[in-house]
């Protein structure tokens, strides 16, 4: 006869709180809820609490955000809770082995990538980045290393060549939700899934983002710069300069089949039809949705009623001073 588990749940942001959703809707007793400490925001660096705190605010659950796990005083006041198992989804803090061994069935985690490809922070951008195909959900037996624990279960993703980040993370968090009660269900009807051992030569690593990445180099090809808007998407965003003007680019694509001879970064249309950029292979970028400093994001349609000056054909893009 089935027997519901006794979870503790690990995660951070949104794509943690959907699998912490998912849970909620099952016959598991949530036992405690692990994230991060509350971090300022804004303006007025008011403390925000995480998307899975505020989940499991609003459950009522216990809550616990220490900033370490490898504090004996943590590890005691986590084998209290005398867990089943540890369920851990984008957490953002290591899990030492006194913690890895506390719980009765170990601890599984919720990966964003169809491992043992984009181990590491940021397996979605970096997806995207390189123009896979495809990249899904694993939920893996954790151990001591970093996403190398033995696969219990993978599901597939397409990725289109209209996904941003912010969309392919929306359908994976939800795909992962929909993993993890497959693996927990199999789990409590005592039937497990065979653990696979990852082909470590197979391994690729997703390194953490950051901010400088976002840079455009027109001298790259027009596919690439169209995946790192892609990719950068909502963050870090990417960025250029025009006449002196730091400007994001939120949405942008390569115009299929356009070709030009002019350099690297030029503007070689400004528009209603859109601003368009010459990029090193001599492709064309369409920059669809741009920010100005202090304002919001807008179709650059909109933009250029306002601000005509700054996209004038035949000056050229290029990095901010």
């Amino acid at each position: 006869m089935a027997s519901p588990l006794r979870i503790i749940f690990a995660g951070t942001p949104v794509f943690a709180a959907e699998s912490l959703r998912a849970i909620l809707h099952t016959q598991h007793e949530v036992v405690g809820v692990y994230t991060q400490p509350d971090r300022p925001v804004g303006r007025g660096r008011e403390l925000k609490p995480s998307p899975v705190k505020e989940l499991a605010l609003a459950r009522q659950l216990p809550i616990f955000q220490p900033a370490s796990l490898r504090d004996s005083q943590a590890q005691a006041e986590l084998a209290d809770l005398n867990a089943d198992i540890m369920v851990v989804a984008a957490y953002g803090l290591i899990l030492p082995k006194a913690v890895l061994n506390t719980p009765r069935l170990g601890c599984i985690n919720v990966h964003g990538s169809l491992l043992p490809r984009w181990r590491g922070a940021a397996p979605i951008q970096r997806a995207i980045l390189t123009g896979d195909k495809e990249t899904g959900i694993t939920i893996m037996q954790m151990d001591e290393g970093l996403d190398t624990g033995a696969m219990l279960y993978k599901m597939a993703c397409p990725i289109s060549e209209h996904d941003t980040s912010a969309s392919l993370h929306d359908r994976l968090a939800l795909l992962g939700g929909d993993a993890l009660l497959t693996v927990l269900e199999a789990i409590e009807l005592d039937e497990p899934f065979t653990a696979e051992a990852q082909d470590n030569e197979l391994a690729t690593y997703a390194a953490k983002l950051s901010k400088e990445e976002g840079l455009i180099n027109w001298s790259l090809p027009a596919i690439q710069i169209s995946r790192a808007i892609r990719a950068f998407n909502p963050w870090p965003v990417c960025y250029t300069s025009a006449q002196g003007q730091t400007i994001r680019i939120w949405q942008g694509h390569r115009v299929n089949e356009q070709q030009t001879t002019a350099p690297a970064g030029m503007i070689i249309k400004a528009d209603k039809q859109g601003l368009w950029v010459a990029a090193g292979d001599g492709g064309v970028i369409a920059i669809d949705t741009l920010q100005l400093p202090n304002g919001k994001a807008l179709a650059f349609n909109d933009v250029l009623n306002s601000r005509k000056e700054l996209f004038q054909v035949g000056t050229s893009l290029g990095r901010p001073a």
